[in-house]
């Protein structure tokens, strides 16, 4: 894995903005932007992924760092369940819904890689910012 100098080189921290920017994009309009409370959760719920990717990032310890993405990925489920409420309410359609639902997987997933890889590289004793 190439050497990762700040949190914006995360795959999973860009996937993330790129979704919280969607989900900003789309809970502005209509009747989703009149709903203050699934508006609310949804957003912060969104944020919280990246937010907590940078955050443990910052913190420069693997196990730390473990920790928050587990957080991020926990967000990420919030999300898609929210999305389900959405799209449940009429808020999206089944198009914008399948596009942030794919969104919110692909964080997931990077996260999920992420945090395999640096399970495995603290079994072989190595920290992520040491590696080439």
């Amino acid at each position: 894995m190439a050497r990762i100098e700040r949190f914006e080189d995360i795959e999973a921290w860009k996937k993330a903005r790129e979704l919280t920017r969607e989900v900003y994009r789309v809970s502005r309009v209509g009747d989703f932007s009149k709903d203050f409370g699934l508006k609310d959760q949804i957003r912060r719920a969104s944020a919280s992924i990246m937010l907590n990717i940078a955050e443990g990032f910052e913190r420069e310890g693997n196990n730390e760092l473990r920790q928050f993405l587990a957080t991020a990925r926990g967000s990420a489920g919030e999300v898609r369940a929210a999305l389900y409420v959405a799209l449940d309410a009429g808020f999206l359609d089944q198009n914008e819904f399948n596009a942030l639902a794919s969104l919110t997987n692909d964080a997931s997933h990077l996260i999920g890689g992420f945090m395999r890889y640096l399970s495995q590289s603290s079994q072989r004793g190595r920290k992520y910012r040491n590696d080439e």
